[in-house]
């Protein structure tokens, strides 16, 4: 039988599997969301949310309007895109400041094994995006 993950229920597993490595939370809400602690990786928050198919996963990397010649990096993102495994960079809207984003997204039936691969990636590749992207994009 294949799990179908809701956010209570995916909380319990990574409760369960995440052990030291990571906290997650339950953020109430409209539609909840599972706030995760990547404590392996300076404790680097990743929002969780989940849908009836997909299970997607986000990170705020910086605000945009802080981006030195914004019009440049984007276009290098769009470019490099391929280049992130199981990453893409978006803009996401928090308050009325837009930040650059990395998320990934997975089935709902995905295993907790994957979900954890997941995670572990989008952290991984959101602390060298913050390291490497943005220092090269300095002024």
């Amino acid at each position: 039988m294949t799990q179908t993950w809701n956010v209570r229920s995916l909380k319990t597993a990574l409760d369960e599997r995440g052990g030291t490595e990571l906290s997650a939370r339950v953020l109430e809400g409209a539609d909840p969301v599972l706030l995760v602690t990547m404590r392996d990786q300076g404790d680097l928050e990743i929002f969780v949310s989940l849908s009836d198919q997909q299970i997607a996963a986000s990170v705020l990397l910086w605000p945009v309007d802080e981006q030195a010649d914004r019009h440049a990096f984007n276009e290098f993102l769009l470019k490099a895109q391929k280049l992130v495994p199981l990453s893409n960079f978006g803009i996401s809207t928090v308050g009325e400041r837009d930040y650059y984003e990395l998320f990934g997204e997975l089935a709902t039936s995905s295993s907790i094994d994957d979900i954890l691969i997941e995670l572990r990636t989008l952290a991984f590749n959101a602390i060298e995006a913050a390291s490497d992207l943005r220092t090269e994009f300095t002024a």
